[in-house]
């Protein structure tokens, strides 16, 4: 035999078990899979250093979370402060169609908090879990705003909108507010506050206090929250799910990031380079100070 053909014949013979190695086939554990529910719910891209999440951005760690051979369960580790309702709407709903086509529970896990669109998403969830001091709740509906009637003319810039429609250009936040406006926005929250209340009630189902008002949007503690049935009980989760699932492997599923991303392109600071007009960049800045009044509100 030449030394090509016994080095041949040890790469070969060696072969089967890298391969189990690099996919996981030499671990026959059971398999947890945990999905990242991080930041302000936005279809956009946050401006600041703190992570953005939308149905976009999360969409591959969650067909690879449910995608695992030997799955058994997906935990949702969710901090966020809210954000978009749709966005939390669109999430909530792939994860509830995954869990159903793959048939297996989904943990939610509340970190730091998990409020508003937060919330939202941990419902997504068969049993949520919080820690003792995680803040949980605000079940309501909230949009803020600047008014910056004025600001142009006095640096000197001119805005110019053409509109065709009366009611083509609400809210317009380089204009003085009109009552008709703001009850238009007003009756948009009612229905968004109800599809929440419905959504909340839909999953939770009777675990929750009925003679308690939780809809007010009140954020509680995660023990208070457990009194009230708005989560199931109070742990971590990996002590939940050592006692769960004992020795199951437990992978994160990462989603996966952009090319520019991948090449250290396109971070927070060249996204704070703030192009276009004028307006432009100074509301910029103020979704910056937004994203992060959203984290404020909660003493994060």
């Amino acid at each position: 035999m030449t030394s090509t053909e016994k080095l041949t014949e040890r790469l070969t013979a060696k072969l089967p078990g890298r391969l189990a190695e690099l996919t996981g086939g030499g671990d026959k554990r059971d398999v947890v899979a945990v999905v990242k529910l991080h930041g302000v719910i936005t279809p956009t891209p946050t401006p600041v250093g703190r992570p953005a999440l939308n149905l976009a951005g999360i969409e591959t760690a969650l067909t690879r979370a449910f995608g695992h051979e030997r799955l058994v369960a997906v935990a949702l580790a969710v901090n966020s402060p809210g954000g978009a309702a749709t966005q939390s709407a669109l999430i909530a709903e792939r994860i509830r169609t995954l869990a159903a086509d793959k048939d297996v529970p989904v943990l939610g896990f509340c970190e730091d908090v998990a409020a508003s669109g937060g919330y939202w998403l941990a419902c997504a969830a068969d049993e949520i879990y919080a820690h003792a001091t995680s803040l949980v709740g605000s079940i309501g509906v909230i949009s803020a705003g600047f008014g910056l009637s004025g600001l142009l003319e006095r640096i000197g810039v001119e805005r110019r909108v053409h509109t065709a429609g009366a009611n083509k250009l609400r809210l317009d936040p380089f204009q003085p507010e009109k009552p008709a406006d703001v009850a238009w926005l007003t009756g948009l929250q009612d229905e968004l506050h109800k599809q929440f209340v419905d959504w909340v009630k839909t999953r939770r189902g009777d675990k929750i206090d009925a003679a308690a008002d939780l809809f007010t949007g009140e954020v509680w503690t995660g023990a208070r929250a457990a009194e009230l049935g708005l989560v199931d009980g109070l742990g971590t989760l990996r002590g939940v799910l050592k006692e769960r699932f004992g020795d199951a492997h437990v992978v994160v599923a990462e989603p996966r990031r952009p090319l520019l991303a991948r090449l250290g392109v396109g971070g927070p600071a060249s996204r704070l380079g703030l192009p276009g007009s004028p307006a432009e960049q100074i509301l910029a800045v103020l979704d910056a100070v937004d994203s992060r009044s959203a984290w404020s509100r909660f003493g994060l």
